[in-house]
């Protein structure tokens, strides 16, 4: 068995243990930015089919390398307002919703034979200064505003809470994001994804209600940094 298969059979074996004790059904999304277009194939060749991406023109290359394959490409990092049509255009999925003035564009740009945007709000749970995501108290405005638009499928929240060092500082943000969740699926019913937890503490999101993990480094090895 290859490292890759080992890593990602045992990943998969604990995202199941975790989503059965908590009865919460939660799915990996393989978070494969900086990795090469091969080492996505590989993983594809498990069956692994959702790929998360921070970077637009990293991902486009990606795309065009892997367009045999039958892949859901999602875009996970902060969405610059130039990047607005090549998002709508190449994604299937955005974790990073976080302003107004982007809804309008993504909205305009998104094909037709491509049928909806799913959209994530991202929210920063911790108030973080550098941190991208809107405030709790923006996410009404903004899921109306996405709900409004045919063009976009408002699908739930996403989160990256601060990296604390003490796990339990980090469950407690996925609590409260819960409660967020549940707060804005009252409004919106159809509203069905929480996406938070990563490599370090995905089985303590699922334990507050994660429906989506994105995991890179415990599948893919570390991280090459950004030259």
């Amino acid at each position: 068995m290859s490292s890759s298969e080992t890593a990602f059979t045992g990943i998969c074996a604990r995202i199941a243990r975790a989503a059965a004790q908590h009865s919460a059904p939660a799915r990996l999304l393989a978070v494969s930015k900086t990795k090469p277009a091969a080492a996505v194939r590989a993983l594809a060749a498990l069956g692994q089919r959702c790929f998360g991406e921070n970077y637009v023109q990293e991902a486009l290359a990606k795309q065009r390398e892997l367009s045999d394959l039958a892949l859901e490409w999602h875009l996970i990092g902060p969405l610059q307002s130039n990047k607005c049509r090549e998002a709508a255009e190449h994604f299937d999925w955005l974790h990073s919703l976080d302003r107004l003035k982007l809804v309008a564009p993504l909205a305009r740009w998104r094909p037709d034979v491509r049928g909806p945007l799913q959209v994530l709000i991202q929210v920063n749970i911790d108030d973080e200064a550098a941190k991208s995501g809107c405030s709790p108290s923006e996410i009404d405005a903004l899921a109306t505003a996405v709900a409004a638009q045919p063009a976009l499928r408002l699908r739930g929240l996403m989160a990256i809470p601060a990296p604390h060092e003490d796990l339990a500082l980090r469950r407690a943000a996925f609590a409260r994001m819960r409660g967020l969740y549940d707060a804005l699926r009252r409004d919106h019913p159809a509203v069905d994804t929480l996406s938070m937890g990563m490599s370090e503490d995905f089985e303590l999101a699922i334990a507050e209600g994660a429906t989506l993990v994105r995991i890179g480094s415990a599948l893919f090895g570390a991280r090459v940094s950004a030259a």
